[in-house]
């Protein structure tokens, strides 16, 4: 692995609070989402994705929008989902959504797929829970089909046939850009090899070597594929702050409030500070100074040989001034700290 890795931020557009620790209005999430994303742009971060959710906590629900209003500010960066929910969605409307944003940005567009880890949009839109896998099964089957251009002719079980549809409009160089986001399952490391399509691990919680084991199946399932194996990427959260202390202190709060919530709906034991702690020390957790997140991200890039890393900057109701500093400190000195990182110890082994 080399200097030529990608370097993203993700964000599901938490809700945060005003000085006073009053919850702002979702307008206004999004409106300082939009805002996070320019600042992204403008101090070298590679990618910018947006998550799509449907509760009280998260302002996001449209990702394709607040991505259109991003890419009208921006010019470089790549503009994605992190992730949209597949799974409820119509991989139609989905395509021709993304493939719109693709045109708008100028070719940045590209959506990383996922089933979903939260279920709130599947009663919403109408999907029984029962048929979660047969879902996702169909629709990325689907979906796969309308990346490739042209007349399409498909068949399933929960939407009607196409029969030589064209959809529009279409990708206007080579291919949308799709990745599948895995959590932590081997049958989705292989679906996804089987379509031809990169890999993202969502790695949350836990020393990411564990997800070692993953990649080494993505190669697996290509060598036995006879092709050539595509790109792995690792979303995980953290937070950059000006010093090691600081970080832990302004990202604490927010953290163990996030955990306590969602532990509460899913039967998570509470986590104290010293398992914190643990998790920013040697877990998923990339918390600390420019210098110590950096060291961190290198060294995941290396031991899991990734071609992008995306940290969830976003925590919970931490305010968006901090998030805006812990972005600019990730643009204008992790990213190229990791990238000098990089080259180093890829020129310390040649050498």
């Amino acid at each position: 692995m080399t200097g030529t890795v990608e370097l993203g931020l993700d964000t599901f557009g938490d809700v945060t609070t005003d000085e006073n620790g009053v919850l702002l209005p979702h307008a206004q999430v999004i409106r300082n989402v939009i805002a996070e994303g320019v600042l992204a742009d403008q101090v070298g971060v590679d990618f910018f994705g947006v998550g799509e959710h449907h509760r009280s906590d998260y302002a996001i629900s449209a990702p394709d929008v607040v991505l259109a209003a991003i890419a009208g500010h921006t010019a470089r960066m790549r503009l994605g989902s992190a992730v949209i929910v597949l799974s409820s969605d119509d991989p139609v409307r989905l395509y021709q959504r993304f493939s719109t944003l693709d045109a708008a940005s100028a070719g940045r567009a590209e959506v990383i797929l996922g089933r979903g880890s939260f279920t709130e949009s599947f009663p919403l839109f109408g999907y029984a829970l029962e048929d979660y896998e047969t879902l996702f099964e169909e629709k990325l089957a689907l979906f796969a089909a309308l990346r490739e251009g042209g007349p399409v002719t498909w068949e399933g079980s929960v939407r009607a046939p196409l029969k030589e549809q064209s959809v529009f409009p279409p990708v206007q160089v080579g291919k949308l850009r799709t990745w599948v986001g895995v959590g932590g399952s081997p049958e989705s490391v292989v679906r996804a090899a089987s379509y031809g399509l990169p890999l993202m691990l969502a790695i949350i919680g836990g020393d990411p070597a564990r997800f070692r084991q993953y990649v080494d199946l993505h190669h697996r399932a290509y060598s036995h594929l006879g092709t050539p194996a595509q790109a792995i990427g690792v979303h995980s959260p953290g937070h950059v702050a000006a010093t090691d202390a600081q970080a832990r202190e302004e990202i604490w709060p927010h953290y163990a409030r996030q955990n306590a919530k969602i532990g509460a709906e899913r039967g998570w034991p509470p986590i104290s500070r010293k398992d914190f702690e643990r998790e920013a020390d040697r877990g998923s957790l990339y918390v600390g100074s420019p210098e110590t997140v950096a060291r961190r991200i290198a060294g995941t890039v290396r031991m899991l040989g990734l071609s992008r890393f995306d940290l969830k900057y976003s925590v919970n109701q931490m305010p968006h001034d901090t998030l805006m500093r812990g972005i600019e400190l990730y643009g204008t000195r992790v990213v190229p700290l990791v990238r000098n990182m990089l080259i180093s110890r890829a020129t310390l082994q040649v050498a």
